[in-house]
């Protein structure tokens, strides 16, 4: 018997398992894996949401956004306009268009640089809270299945209806030609 004990104890070790232990070197065990990975999934969450909170915007802060709305529309609105007066006042038009004209090319493209970097910068911006948008609601994914689940044991644990309670179920019986609602009542009973 002690022969016997030595040899499983050898195998086996001492309240740990030899081979388990030898083969989790080349192995992953996959049980303490999941594990890691659910923690390392929960960190990460936590510090998106963390990066991400949603914070009480200043007076401040709220004046730059409403600033910032500005240009496009004023871009847009002047463009039409600027349509508008060549229509109604052409010889006006025509002598702001003369003025223009002058203006030289580097400064042409200085505002070219000044447009693109504000519109690159405005939809970086935009970008950014699109991606903080996507982290809250990721955040609120474990809450959403809970509350999909406990639905569903609720839906499940709900009983049928007898034939004799159809009447106060008006829906199944208030559109006789409605096809999707009939085999909708075939699938409840």
């Amino acid at each position: 018997m002690g022969l016997i004990d030595r040899l499983f104890g050898l195998v086996f070790g001492g309240g740990n398992n030899l081979i388990r232990d030898t083969a989790e070197v080349f192995v992953e065990n996959a049980e303490k894996g999941a594990a890691r990975e659910a923690v390392m999934r929960g960190d990460a969450l936590a510090q998106f949401a963390g990066e991400f909170a949603v914070h009480q915007r200043g007076l401040f802060d709220r004046f730059m956004d409403a600033l910032n709305r500005i240009p496009r529309p004023a871009m847009a609105i002047g463009a039409l306009g600027l349509f508008a007066s060549a229509m109604t006042d052409p010889i006006w038009f025509a002598s702001r268009m003369q003025g223009i004209a002058l203006v030289p090319e580097p400064l042409w493209w200085l505002l070219g640089a000044i447009v693109s970097f504000y519109f690159g910068a405005r939809h970086q911006l935009k970008n950014q809270q699109f991606q903080k948008q996507i982290a809250a609601s990721l955040a609120y994914t474990p809450t959403v299945l809970q509350n999909i689940k406990a639905l569903d044991a609720m839906t499940d644990a709900a009983p049928a209806l007898p034939k004799s309670d159809q009447a106060r179920h008006p829906m199944r019986t208030a559109y006789p030609n409605n096809a999707a609602l009939r085999d909708w009542a075939k699938i409840r009973d």
